[in-house]
């Protein structure tokens, strides 16, 4: 499965040779705890989120994302925390990813078990130990950091 998947990333990255758009959403609900998902293609904790479909806003992708993966729903989005844009944040892909601080509320309840094992909340202060998936501990420092990021 795993060389059939670095084919179809060959295949796809000759035919079209531009990266692909994508969100991490990073989901506070009301008492300020965090979700997390964890991901089933490495087993590591990350931020929900994923590609933005043809003819898709981005707005309308987080709220996909969110519902499909977590089960929580869109309250607004907050802010912008940044936009990533290097070639290797992403082993599968090249893509640019857009990160939103975003208000949740709702259940928690994975909704995609192909992609996702788990969704848990943790305190900001008790995130899991171990490094997040992909790019997305950096999204999480220029969160609690304040920053907008262009990187």
């Amino acid at each position: 499965m795993n060389r059939l998947w670095q084919i179809g990333q060959t295949v796809l990255g000759l035919i079209f040779r531009h990266p692909v758009t994508g969100t991490s959403i990073i989901p506070v609900l009301p008492d300020g705890r965090i979700v997390l998902i964890r991901r089933r293609d490495n087993g590591r904790w990350g931020l929900p989120g994923g590609m933005v479909d043809w003819g898709e806003d981005i707005t309308t992708t987080v709220r996909r994302e969110l519902t499909e993966e977590t089960g929580l729903e869109l309250v607004k989005i907050r802010r912008l925390v940044g936009v990533y844009s290097a070639p290797d944040r992403d082993p599968r892909i090249h893509s640019i990813c857009i990160a939103v601080e975003a208000e949740v509320q709702g259940n928690m309840e994975v909704h995609d078990a192909l992609e996702i094992s788990e969704v848990e909340a943790f305190l900001p202060t008790a995130l899991p130990d171990g490094g997040l998936s992909h790019d997305n501990e950096q999204h999480l420092q220029d969160y609690f950091q304040g920053k907008t990021t262009l990187a």
